[in-house]
């Protein structure tokens, strides 16, 4: 089983770190009059955070990574947000680094230029020269990725050094945790993505238009992970509004009422909460500590015959019914073959594929088979008409979950990234930042 998203999938309570300082209310009063003006039209593209600059060019050259991400499919109101969203993020890359020299720590070029080689290895399965030359097609540089590692590589050090030796993880809560885990073997548990509107009532109706539109750019092939982040007004949104993984009970009414419906690749929204409007996708479902059929080894035969040019519906109907029917005949692997060549069809083998590899409509079809039967037909007049046999089945073990080192490192990693949200918060602070 990969590794939990511990306080969510099993509402297990996590101490909170102590606030650095003093937190007061903040208090609104009714019926609030504005005594400045505003101008939306007018974005603020450049900053100097601390006595540092960052340039126009640092976030054009940023934005150009996103977009690329995202195949260019973005409005140009969406651009005006997504870059107000990269410039918090070189702010927020700044604070890190600035932070990082402060104590000491220094990001030598050679770590750089290693981490940005196995980038472009893992990534992009290019080398390092054609890496260059695929960043600057796109509008962005090897200087602005490499900022960008070197940032990352300062958070992390200096989180190694300043707060992990500071987190502590009993025992007790370990064991604790192994036995709530066991203890829910086989219950259901849903990864769920959201997009969360919030909706004064006097703008439900206005946030509700907004909601449909990014329920359409999504229908269109928009990136859920990119809306979220620009748009969801959920503390998730920094991750691209992932849950984790989580039972329904952990959810609203209302949401676990639509995820109880949905499949794995689905879209449903907007879905109407108190105070504002949720988009919410499947990412995946699973069992606690149980293998997932999906994670099968297949062996399969696909048996496959073409129409010729010209070849109507109707005629094309007439050809898949006859070919079924003498699939269904077929009495096994050892026998499709003799069977495929008398009537013209083709074979072809595999016997490492991945159930979870299928096509979703294919997925559950297939493992519904048991040894020499085959799926219903599919395909198309222009590519012919297939059908899957299944010739063997090597099955997953269940999951042991994770062990008591494990679960003890994935606790106190999920620790240090909430006391990291914390420090990147006080550093957000006290920043002196100046826009331009």
């Amino acid at each position: 089983m990969g590794a939990l998203s511990l306080a969510a999938a099993l509402a297990a309570p996590v101490a909170a770190p102590a606030q650095s300082s003093p937190q007061g209310e903040i208090k609104f009063p009714e019926g609030v009059q504005m005594f400045g003006a505003s101008n939306p039209n007018i974005r603020r593209a450049t900053a100097v955070v601390n006595g540092d600059i960052i340039t126009g060019t640092d976030v054009d050259q940023r934005l150009a990574l996103v977009l690329a991400a995202n195949q260019n499919q973005v409005s140009g109101e969406e651009l005006q947000r997504l870059r107000g969203q990269v410039l918090r993020n070189l702010i927020d890359e700044t604070l890190q680094i600035q932070e990082a020299a402060a104590s000491k720590i220094e990001i030598e070029d050679k770590d750089v230029e290693e981490s940005y080689a196995r980038v472009a290895t893992q990534n992009f399965n290019q080398n390092t020269t054609a890496m260059d030359a695929y960043l600057q097609r796109i509008g962005s540089s090897p200087s602005s990725l490499k900022r960008q590692i070197k940032g990352e590589l300062a958070w992390q050090r200096l989180l190694g050094r300043n707060v992990s030796p500071f987190i502590n993880v009993s025992e007790d809560e370990v064991n604790e945790l192994l036995e709530r885990l066991k203890a829910a073997k086989g219950t259901d548990e849903y990864r769920i993505g959201e997009i969360y509107l919030a909706a004064p009532a006097e703008a439900r109706q206005q946030v509700y238009d907004n909601a449909m539109k990014i329920v359409e750019q999504l229908r269109q092939g928009g990136s859920f992970v990119a809306y979220a982040r620009q748009y969801s007004q959920a503390s998730t949104a920094a991750v691209g509004g992932d849950l984790g993984w989580i039972r329904l009970a952990q959810l609203p009414a209302e949401l676990a009422t639509a995820a109880r419906q949905m499949q794995t690749g689905q879209l449903v929204g907007p879905v109407e909460l108190p105070g504002g409007f949720s988009i919410i996708y499947m990412i995946d479902k699973r069992q606690v500590l149980m293998a997932d059929p999906r994670d099968a080894l297949l062996s399969l035969k696909q048996v496959s015959i073409s129409f010729p040019k010209g070849t109507n519906q109707a005629q094309a109907q007439a050809r898949a019914t006859e070919f079924a029917k003498a699939m269904q005949a077929a009495r096994g692997c050892g026998a499709v073959d003799e069977v495929a060549a008398k009537i013209g069809a083709q074979v072809v083998a595999n016997d490492q594929v991945r159930a979870r590899d299928l096509p979703g409509p294919l997925q559950a079809a297939i493992l519904n088979l048991s040894l020499g039967e085959t799926s219903p037909p599919f395909g198309s007049i222009d590519e012919g008409v297939r059908v899957l046999m299944m010739c063997g089945r090597d099955d997953p073990k269940d999951e042991s979950g994770p062990n008591f080192d494990q679960l003890m490192g994935q606790m106190e990693e999920d620790r240090v990234n909430k006391r990291a949200q914390i420090y990147l918060r006080d550093l957000r602070r006290d920043a002196i930042i100046e826009y331009n």
